[in-house]
């Protein structure tokens, strides 16, 4: 059967997803062009016509797999309500056991970062943007009265790396931490960051 003429937009997007699984199945490291162009039946040549060297290609589709999830996050936090609900409920679906990115791919772009600078810059770049989301909203909310918070910028950042480490844990060690175990700390986290008990917490967001 012939192969759908995809314009050149659907056609990026295809291989960006197809680069995706694969590094999902295979690792950054191990993945090669020839993987993804295989998975869609299509040749290196197309792959490369496209984003030229596999560097590209990896930084171009860790991108491509947080803007939906970075998209999703702004609208968690520009809902018409509290700023600690919001925060909470971005807290919940950022956190390992919600239904954000898929973090084996993260941790996969972590360590490979280290070594490639293209990956680097990229993955450093959403990295901020998360955080910088984070703290816009904790502002909002000392702004507003509802909690108390002498650094959102510190905040912010300490919560992602407490998410991003129990995220590891998770990945790396199933079965090291629990689900409802991660919920709880997440929340105790996001009170004491707040300078609230975790019952106040619990009571103002249901």
């Amino acid at each position: 059967m012939a192969r759908v003429r995809l314009s050149v937009a659907e056609r990026r997007e295809e291989l960006l997803r197809a680069a995706v699984e694969q590094i999902e199945a295979r690792g950054v490291a191990a993945v090669r062009i020839a993987d993804v162009a295989s998975s869609l039946g299509v040749s290196n040549a197309l792959v490369l016509y496209h984003f030229s060297t596999k560097e590209k290609l990896v930084a171009a589709a860790f991108t491509y797999a947080a803007e939906d999830d970075l998209t999703h996050l702004r609208k968690l936090l520009g809902r018409r309500t509290t700023a600690l609900r919001r925060l909470r409920t971005a807290v919940r679906w950022y956190a390992p056991t919600g239904q954000a990115k898929g973090w084996r791919l993260w941790i996969e772009g972590w360590a490979a970062a280290l070594r490639e600078p293209a990956l680097r810059e990229v993955t450093g770049d959403l990295d901020r943007q998360w955080k910088a989301a984070i703290t816009e909203v904790i502002a909002e909310g000392v702004a507003a009265g509802e909690f108390v918070c002498p650094d959102p910028t510190s905040a912010a950042l300490r919560l992602t790396a407490l998410l991003d480490g129990l995220a590891v844990q998770m990945t790396a060690y199933p079965g090291a931490v629990s689900r409802a175990r991660t919920q709880e700390w997440a929340d105790e986290a996001l009170a004491r960051e707040l300078g609230l008990e975790r019952k106040a917490l619990m009571a103002a967001v249901r």
